[in-house]
């Protein structure tokens, strides 16, 4: 009897998502998803906006209680979410629970971008549908659709922001809108990258050389970008190819000790530093704590610093 592709498993990576011969993809963690609403602990609202219907472009607006601030214009800040660019939404509980707090804190306007996954939408199909949105998000500068970017964003205290492969879309988005501007009214200010999910061809510093983990994390690249040129292509490796300059002022970069890819935040920041781009890069490393430590814990004293710096970042005149 011939096996069922459906029931045959291609290729399943890091506990995360499992690909069956038959191109069936299966999901193994971050596809939860809680509704929109007013936050009780926090007084954040928020809501699912519709970006561009005919792509699938959507994202969750989250906005602080403003009854004291009724005539301030506050920061936006657009924000991707991570997973190696084929699980997690902005609708799951642990980005609904992180943007309520950040939000409540910094006082700013949050757009958490839903772009496409892979492996059935290949990048860079992530990076045009981030790109949109943020295009979406500057439209507002002078007014727009969305009330709540018109009535109370600034548009020129534009922010950027993501963890792990949202990092990694963070820099691509401040990068190209170097190249091709956003429109009148509207500055990204800073891009904080939170443990960004960068990678290469050769280890650099103390970047493991284990073969077996160094071949799956290539594997798990070439499941998400099957166009890639290899792990020195720029989309993963952005120090290939020389200066990473981005349409920022600054720049944070958030690393964790015990992080597989702690290494790679590392050596951007110092690329960055040393590319001539001309702005400020701030890193800092969390000691002793794993990848995106923040959002499985984030009540602990280390979460709740990195909590402080983030919002500091983004208050910062």
């Amino acid at each position: 009897m011939a096996a069922d592709p459906d029931a045959e498993v291609d290729v399943e990576l890091f506990s995360i998502v499992r690909v069956y011969k038959s191109g069936r993809v299966e999901r193994l963690t971050g596809d939860d998803v809680v509704p929109a609403g007013v936050d009780p602990d926090t007084g954040v609202a928020s809501k699912d906006v519709v970006i561009d219907p005919n792509a699938g472009i959507s994202a969750r607006l989250f906005l602080p209680d403003v009854s004291s601030l009724p005539h301030a214009k506050l920061p936006v800040l657009v924000y991707y979410h991570g997973g190696g660019f084929c699980i997690e939404s902005p609708f799951s509980s642990r980005y609904t629970s992180f943007l309520n707090s950040l939000v409540a804190k910094a006082k700013v306007i949050a757009v958490s971008v839903c772009y496409r996954l892979a492996p059935e939408h290949p990048l860079p199909t992530a990076y045009h549908d981030s790109m949109a949105a943020l295009r979406w998000v500057a439209s507002h500068a002078d007014g727009g659709e969305e009330g709540w970017l018109a009535e109370h964003g600034d548009l020129g205290r534009l922010f950027v922001s993501g963890d792990s492969a949202g990092a990694n879309i963070a820099h691509h988005v401040a990068r190209l809108a170097g190249i091709s501007g956003l429109g009148t009214g509207a500055r990204i200010k800073g891009a904080a990258l939170i443990h960004p999910y960068f990678w290469g061809e050769e280890p650099v510093g103390s970047e493991t050389r284990d073969r077996e983990t160094r071949e799956k994390a290539e594997r798990l690249w070439r499941l998400v970008c099957p166009g890639t040129t290899g792990m020195d292509d720029t989309l993963i490796n952005p120090l290939a190819e020389g200066s990473p300059g981005l349409a920022c002022e600054r720049v944070l970069v958030e690393v964790a000790g015990a992080d597989l890819l702690r290494e790679r935040g590392r050596a951007y920041s110092e690329g960055l530093k040393a590319s001539g781009w001309g702005g400020e890069v701030e890193m800092v490393e969390t000691e002793g704590e794993g990848h995106v430590f923040h959002l499985d814990n984030p009540a602990s004293d280390k979460a709740l610093a990195f909590m402080d710096r983030l919002v500091a970042f983004l208050n910062r005149d």
